[in-house]
C-alpha cells in the first residue's frame, strides 16, 4: 500500500511558512508567504483569502518551496520574483540595482508638483539604478525628457526595460557614466536628481541581512556617507541650468550636512523634507530668484 502524501491547502502552506519565516528571523512573515504564494499562483491576496481550503498541485509545491528556501537565506522578495512596485508602476530590479524603497516615492511625488506646469523640462538622475526616480517623473511630466546615469551597464540596461515597460522610452536616454564622466559637456538640466549611496562605510556591517544583498556599490557612501554628494555638487553647474533644481534622497541623520554641502556649492534656497517617519530624508535646493526658488519652500515638511 503506497503512503499518501499529505494535502497542502493554502491556508496549511501559509501557516507553515510563516512561522519558518519567523524562526529564520524574516521581519514579515506572513506578508512574504502570501506575496511569494500569489506569485505561484497568479492570484491577488484577497483571492488567496477566499480560496483558503483549495490544495497546491506538486508544480505549485515545488516553485513556492524553491522561493521559500531563498526568502529563509533573507533574499529579498523583490530580487526572488524580480520585480517591486513603486508608486502605480511595478519596476523590474535585478542584483545589478537598489530595491526602491517607499520614502522615494515621496521624492519623486515632490519633484512632480514642482513641475507639472512649467512645460518641456530635461532631467538628470544621477545613479539611475532601476529607473524609479526618473522613469516614475517622466510617466507623470509628460512634456519631459530624461538622461539616467549609472555606473553599472547592468542597472543602467535595466532602466532602459523599465522605460520601455512604463512607455516613456522615446523621452529617455540612459548612459554608462560615473557621474557626469560620459555626460556630453554641453548639455544643461532643469532638474537634478539622485539617490547616491549615502550609507557611511562604518554602518555597512550592521545592516539588516536583506540590505547587504543588494549592490554594495549602491550603498556605501565613503567613511561619513556624504562623499557622492560632494562630488555631484562640485560640477553640478556645468551641468545644471541656473534656474533649475537639484533634490537628492538623505540618509539618517544627513539633513543639515547635505543642505550646507548645497549652500556651499551656491545653492541659497534649501529645503529639508521628511519621510513618512518623520525623519530628514530628502534635500531641494534652488537659487532664491529661480523658477523653483520659493516653490521649494512652500512645498515642504
Amino acid at each position: 500500500m503506497t503512503e499518501q502524501k499529505p494535502v497542502w491547502t493554502i491556508i496549511k502552506i501559509l501557516n507553515w511558512t510563516k512561522q519558518y519565516f519567523g524562526e529564520k528571523g524574516v521581519e514579515n512573515p506572513r506578508l512574504d508567504a502570501e506575496v511569494l504564494l500569489c506569485a505561484v499562483l497568479d492570484y491577488t491576496r484577497l483571492q488567496l483569502y477566499t480560496h483558503f481550503d483549495q490544495p497546491l498541485e506538486e508544480k505549485e509545491l515545488k516553485e513556492y518551496r524553491g522561493y521559500v528556501a531563498r526568502r529563509a537565506k533573507r533574499e529579498p522578495v523583490a530580487y526572488i520574483l524580480g520585480k517591486k512596485g513603486f508608486l502605480q508602476y511595478e519596476f523590474k530590479v535585478t542584483r545589478d540595482t537598489l530595491i526602491p524603497r517607499p520614502e522615494t516615492e515621496l521624492l519623486v511625488e515632490k519633484l512632480v508638483r514642482l513641475n507639472k506646469d512649467k512645460g518641456p523640462r530635461e532631467i538628470l538622475d544621477i545613479g539611475c539604478g532601476s529607473g524609479a526616480i526618473l522613469v516614475s517623473l517622466l510617466a507623470h511630466l509628460p512634456e519631459a525628457r530624461g538622461l539616467g546615469v549609472d555606473i553599472s551597464p547592468g542597472a543602467a540596461a535595466v532602466t532602459l526595460e523599465n522605460a520601455e515597460a512604463i512607455g516613456v522610452e522615446e523621452r529617455c536616454a540612459v548612459l554608462v557614466s560615473d557621474l557626469y564622466a560620459n555626460i556630453p559637456p554641453d548639455e544643461r538640466f532643469q532638474v537634478i536628481v539622485s539617490n547616491p549611496p549615502y550609507i557611511p562605510k562604518k554602518d555597512l556591517p550592521g545592516l539588516q541581512a536583506e540590505v547587504q544583498q543588494e549592490p554594495l556599490g549602491a550603498l556605501d557612501g565613503g567613511e561619513d556617507g556624504l562623499d557622492f554628494y560632494r562630488r555631484i555638487l562640485k560640477d553640478i553647474w556645468k551641468f545644471l541650468d541656473p534656474q533649475g533644481l537639484v533634490a537628492f534622497e538623505i540618509g539618517i541623520g544627513e539633513g543639515e550636512a547635505v543642505a550646507q554641502l548645497c549652500r556651499d556649492a551656491g545653492f541659497d534656497q534649501v529645503q529639508v523634507d521628511l519621510d513618512y517617519q518623520g525623519i530628514d530624508r530628502m534635500v531641494f535646493a534652488a537659487k532664491k530668484e529661480s523658477t523653483y526658488g520659493n516653490e521649494i519652500m512652500e512645498t515642504g515638511k
